[in-house]
């Protein structure tokens, strides 16, 4: 089951409180205050795994919680440290608050990001001791932990985005391009979720390239699949838009209903983000082995006269299969990768004590 939006609580451990106690030994008239500090409580850490593709296990068991720290002790015995939690996701899940805030975008494999910290461990009585209070009765209690509501976004990490209507031709695109199996059927969204492939050019040269469901009039709105899975296609370089043949049986290269295919879908591309809509484009004219020559270049003169240098392709037959994987390849060679939106994320110090937590005299 493919799973790629969760909600998950979080509550790390609470600091151990600090101690109050004297020395009280033989032939040690003049004791003094020994009482340890109480030790921290667990963190929550969220990780980036490169062998996970789904946020299954998180949907699954959503709350997370971590042990308080332990108690100071006497002697100036420090209490222990709880043990932290780690919490494996997807490599490519980014992480918000629950009014939207993006906090963090684990994109690095075994890259970890401090979710929530522990409470710290409260300061004992050996830290209170004066010229004028040699036997304080004062202590600090342990800090909170924090708790926190997440929400995690899993959002493939690909060069190139395959995007174009149902039944455009995009998972046979995939499968000709690379070793993936998506299904592959003549019925509009056969594609339910998300699906990568690599592309190998030569012996050193992989390209990976994401097949989303196909996208309908509204899906920025939330009109059919596509609009759930248009994250997928934020972080690619480039995108490769498939445009196939009308289904009516006069003319399936009408040259007004082509550029309305392209133009609905650029749409709802600018819709969701101008960002996205703005990356590379190679304009494919998808399925040309139903298409006699004539109505193959009827298509792409279309698109020409548009302004649109497009590809006749067919996975059927191979035709232009080659010409594309070349002019994917050597446009992406040339792009930079996309850049994270937020700073990787990087373990916080915690401060010595807590400065909110009142003194206690016992």
């Amino acid at each position: 089951m493919f799973v790629d939006y969760v909600k998950i609580s979080l509550h790390a451990g609470d600091g151990g409180d600090g101690c109050v106690s004297f020395l009280r030994e033989k032939y040690v008239p003049n004791g003094g205050p020994n009482g340890g500090d109480g030790g921290r409580g667990g963190h929550i850490y969220l990780v980036a795994d490169k062998n996970m593709t789904t946020l299954l296990d998180l949907r699954v068991r959503p709350h997370f919680t971590t042990k308080r720290g332990q108690h100071g002790m006497g002697k100036n015995c420090t209490g222990k440290d709880a043990e932290d939690l780690y919490i494996k996701v997807p490599l490519g899940t980014s992480v918000s608050s629950e009014d939207g805030e993006l906090l963090a975008d684990l994109i690095t494999p075994d890259e970890v990001w401090l979710a929530a910290k522990g409470g710290c461990g409260g300061a004992g009585n050996q830290h209170y001791a004066t010229a004028n209070n040699k036997a304080p009765r004062k202590f600090k209690y342990g800090g909170a932990g924090e708790e926190k509501t997440l929400i995690l976004e899993l959002k493939v990490i690909a060069d190139v985005g395959l995007v174009g209507f149902p039944n455009a031709g995009k998972s046979s695109l995939l499968a000709s391009l690379t070793r993936a199996t998506p299904k592959i059927a003549s019925y509009p969204f056969t594609t339910i979720h998300p699906n990568l492939g690599v592309m190998e050019i030569g012996m050193d040269q992989r390209v990976t390239i994401a097949d989303i469901p196909g996208l309908i009039e509204g899906a920025h709105r939330g009109q059919g699949l596509g609009d759930r899975f248009l994250r997928h296609i934020e972080r690619t370089r480039m995108l490769v838009h498939l445009v196939a043949p009308l289904e009516e049986e006069d003319d399936p290269t009408d040259t007004a209903g082509l550029l309305y295919s392209y133009d609905l879908i650029m749409q709802e591309l600018v819709q969701y983000s101008s960002t996205l809509a703005s990356r590379p484009q190679i304009v494919c004219l998808s399925k040309t082995d139903i298409l006699t020559p004539e109505e193959i270049e009827k298509g792409l003169a279309a698109f020409e006269s548009h302004g649109i240098k497009a590809i006749a392709i067919s996975s059927i037959t191979g035709d232009g299969i080659e010409e594309l994987s070349k002019k994917i390849y050597d446009t992406i060679s040339q792009l930079p990768p996309v850049i994270p939106v937020v700073p990787q994320a990087q373990r916080q110090p915690l401060p010595e004590f807590p400065d909110e937590e009142p003194d206690e005299d016992d």
